[in-house]
């Protein structure tokens, strides 16, 4: 690919620098003859050709050799100065061989680079010796792939601008969600030490969990248990009272460190915890369970469990269960008699059972084969048929809160 050369080069030129230089100061040039016209032209033309000994690598033009005496005169007597009159003969087409500085001066003010670097890679196609159709169209397209190029590279650098902005603004947030949490992280921690300690205070002064008890204690306890319990022989309002006594049925389920406490009763059942004191001794407390959430008849109990007994007793304070104001705080011995471990307890109701026997009726589902019946009720001490444990539950293992006649009965 050849550049254009002679007059047709630089008349082109010219005409193209005059048009940029009216465009760039506002100022109209007269195309005429007269040198006088082109003189800003030359002279702006002129402060590139002078640093043409300087700038052949940088800008791509052919070597300029120094000028001799480069502060000792000015323009236009220095050796690479252009006149007016040079611009005005090359621009009418009057010059068939330009100044090769002239030449460089000008591609240098149009295309950035002098003409050895516009060779190597043109940016006007009018500028290129015998450019066909063909040629032409391959040439737009290919300033046209530079332009969106050009706009790409300027859309990338919009794009970084933004993301720059956005990811400072993702960093002030990324910085302020941290600092955020270690504030909560700081406030929770400092909580959880405060409500540590304060249930450890609690801990220690309500003497909550004081033991750790062995898997062997822990076994020992857990389980279904047979519940005899003489209260209602304390009820006064009750004429029907003497040798009352009532069998429950009650769940005990170890959790971390202490354990859950379900007591079925015939009428009333009852919820709460049991805690080991110390090796052997476990104290309970229990509540009437209701939809309310409030406390309703406590009962607070210790038992001992000892080995290779039948029958465990446990001493309570607990209530007569009586009707109003005759509802008295007692002191009770209750059997606790091991019926074993694992399964489930299942109320049975609405049956020909429940209403032939007048009770609760529970079954403690052990496995699919293994299936045992309760019946929950209120009965006659003496139909027992077990002496001893007849001896631990009759009228004789109730204290009452204050002394008084006929209200434990010794015969009917």
């Amino acid at each position: 690919m050849k550049i254009k050369t002679g007059k047709e080069e630089i008349s082109y030129l010219l005409e193209k620098v005059i048009d940029a230089y009216q465009l760039a100061t506002g100022q109209q040039i007269i195309r005429n003859t007269s040198p006088k016209n082109y003189e800003d032209i030359a002279k702006q033309l002129s402060s590139i050709s002078h640093e043409l000994p300087n700038t052949a690598q940088t800008l791509k033009h052919v070597p300029y050799s120094p000028d001799p005496n480069p502060r000792q005169v000015d323009y236009p007597h220095r050796k690479y100065d252009i006149t007016g009159v040079q611009v005005k003969d090359a621009y009418n087409g009057l010059v068939a061989n330009p100044r090769p500085f002239l030449l460089d001066a000008c591609y240098i003010y149009l295309y950035g680079v002098g003409r050895q670097g516009f060779e190597q890679h043109p940016m006007d196609d009018n500028l290129i010796e015998g450019v066909d159709a063909s040629v032409r169209v391959r040439l737009d397209e290919q300033k046209a792939l530079q332009q969106q190029l050009a706009d790409c590279q300027q859309e990338n650098e919009l794009l970084s601008r933004r993301l720059k902005n956005s990811s400072r603004k993702k960093t002030i947030v990324w910085l302020s969600s941290l600092l955020l949490c270690v504030v909560l992280l700081v406030f929770v921690s400092a909580r959880w030490v405060t409500e540590r300690n304060e249930w450890a205070t609690v801990r220690h002064d309500l003497n909550l969990l004081p033991y750790q008890p062995t898997q062997a204690e822990i076994d020992s306890l857990s389980g279904i248990w047979l519940y005899y319990t003489g209260a209602p022989q304390a009820r006064i309002n009750d004429p029907n009272r003497y040798h009352q006594v009532a069998n429950n049925l009650v769940e005990i389920t170890y959790k971390d460190g202490y354990f859950l406490y379900y007591r079925h009763g015939a009428n009333i059942d009852h919820v709460g915890y049991m805690q080991f004191e110390s090796p052997g001794l476990v104290s309970i407390y229990s509540r009437i369970k209701n939809t309310t959430g409030k406390v309703e008849s406590p009962i607070h109990a210790l038992l001992r469990l000892d080995k290779g007994k039948k029958y465990l007793t446990s001493i309570a304070t607990t209530w007569s269960f009586d009707t109003g104001d005759a509802n008295e705080m007692i002191g009770i011995r209750n059997v606790f008699i091991k019926q074993g471990k694992g399964g489930s307890l299942e109320e049975v109701t609405n049956t020909a059972e429940n209403a032939n026997c007048h009770c609760k009726i529970m079954k403690w589902i052990h496995t699919a084969n293994r299936v045992k019946t309760y019946q929950l009720r209120y009965r006659l001490l003496d139909t027992l048929a077990n002496e001893p444990l007849k001896a631990l539950i009759n009228e004789k293992s109730i204290l009452l809160r204050e002394p008084k006649e006929g209200v434990l009965l010794t015969r009917p």
